[in-house]
């Protein structure tokens, strides 16, 4: 009767396609919550405004990745671990000055972080210290690697990180050889708590599917980061800017709708498909841009963005498409002197703490990912000879 019963399940008959996997759960995580009908998002219980509110990124990450708040003895020794491994080996950084200046940052980050593997190659999964070496080198090096790319593709040389800043501080600091406003540090800071995790979205789920191999860490940040990099992924907050800018005004952005839903066009920065209404993350990058314009000034393409909001919610607000995290966050990191084509990265730089939550996760109840298939080709094929072929 059980092997009827495998049989049956494995005929192409009685297997129904999901594409994308759309609904189909795939495993179990007390990681992230997501009600989409409501817009509510918690890490580990906590919702993610409180969070933002209250909370720091590393401390999040601590959350995210061990299941609760750390004692301040943790969080110090968490702190300072990441602040003593957050300059790069001089091979890293030979490597990173042999890519060539015109590629993708997305594509720097995803070579560099796949390098750490051949420097701490040992695969320890079983040992916690291991684990815990691990994380502290990734969430400590990413960001580094991110900076030094933006200035060795400029011609200059890296700048070192800066042991008496903070995590946030620090990273924009490398960015521009400049002390970062406090301001700008607490708002980028935040930014990364809002990107930290997002339940088995695209990248984490390429995290979880290298991870149940038994590989290194460095190889699954490796490929989520891959995964991220996609425009219908990561991707997305740059072509949110891109299409304010051809839209160029506010009373330009009911046209620009029109005509995109009647093209059937995608409209960036809308739509998800875990909220129904507009995403929470949205609504708190919304609030951090409006703080950033209050201190430096407002970005002129801030009034484009509410304009387009404002005439999108009668036309598609009925169908559940609203702003989701890429469609204010691209504002906040152009207000930020970040350029356009680091928003994603900067996005790895924060998913990275979801991704090895993730990674630990699996390697606790692990069992490698081996989905199945519907086949659509041909049954049973005669071969023909090459020289008949030629006939033909």
């Amino acid at each position: 009767m059980e092997q009827k019963a495998i049989d049956n399940q494995n005929d192409p008959c009685n297997m129904v396609l999901k594409p994308g996997l759309e609904g189909v759960p795939v495993t179990q995580s007390a990681i992230c919550d997501i009600n989409g009908l409501k817009g509510e998002l918690k890490y580990r219980g906590y919702s993610i405004a409180e969070l933002a509110a209250k909370s720091s990124f590393l401390e999040t990450t601590y959350l995210l990745i061990w299941g609760d708040l750390p004692s301040s003895k943790q969080l110090r020794e968490f702190e300072d671990a990441i602040q003593m491994h957050r300059r790069l080996s001089f091979r890293v950084r030979d490597m990173m000055k042999c890519f060539p200046a015109t590629g993708h940052p997305m594509d720097a980050l995803q070579s560099s972080a796949a390098s750490l593997g051949l420097f701490y190659s040992r695969r320890a999964i079983d040992n916690p210290q291991y684990i815990y070496d691990a994380v502290v080198r990734l969430i400590a090096k990413i960001p580094t690697m991110v900076a030094a790319f933006q200035l060795i593709r400029k011609g200059q040389d890296p700048i070192q990180p800066r042991d008496d800043l903070p995590y946030s501080a620090n990273f924009l600091y490398m960015l521009t050889e400049r002390e970062p406003d406090p301001l700008a540090a607490r708002v980028f800071d935040r930014c990364l708590i809002l990107h930290a995790e997002h339940s088995l979205n695209a990248s984490t789920f390429s995290a979880r599917v290298t991870a149940s191999t038994l590989t290194d860490p460095y190889a699954v940040v490796a490929s989520a980061v891959g995964t991220l990099a996609g425009p219908l992924h990561g991707g997305a907050n740059e072509d949110v800017i891109a299409m304010l800018e051809e839209i160029g005004a506010p009373e330009n952005a009911r046209n620009y709708l029109k005509q995109a839903i009647d093209q059937k066009s995608k409209i960036m920065g809308f739509g998800h498909r875990e909220y129904k209404v507009k995403d929470p993350r949205a609504t708190l990058l919304q609030g951090f841009a409006e703080d950033l314009f209050a201190r430096f000034g407002k970005d002129e393409m801030y009034d484009v963005a509410r304009s387009v909001e404002e005439e999108a919610s009668p036309l598609l607000g009925p169908r559940g498409i609203y702003p989701n995290v890429d469609f204010y966050s691209g504002l906040v990191y152009r207000k930020l002197g970040i350029p356009r084509d680091l928003f994603t990265p900067i996005f790895a730089i924060s998913r990275v703490a979801g991704w090895l939550a993730h990674w630990r996760e699996q390697l606790s109840a692990n069992r490698i990912f081996r989905p199945t298939q519907i086949y659509t080709g041909k049954k049973t094929r005669a071969w023909c000879a090459l020289e008949e072929r030629n006939k033909n």
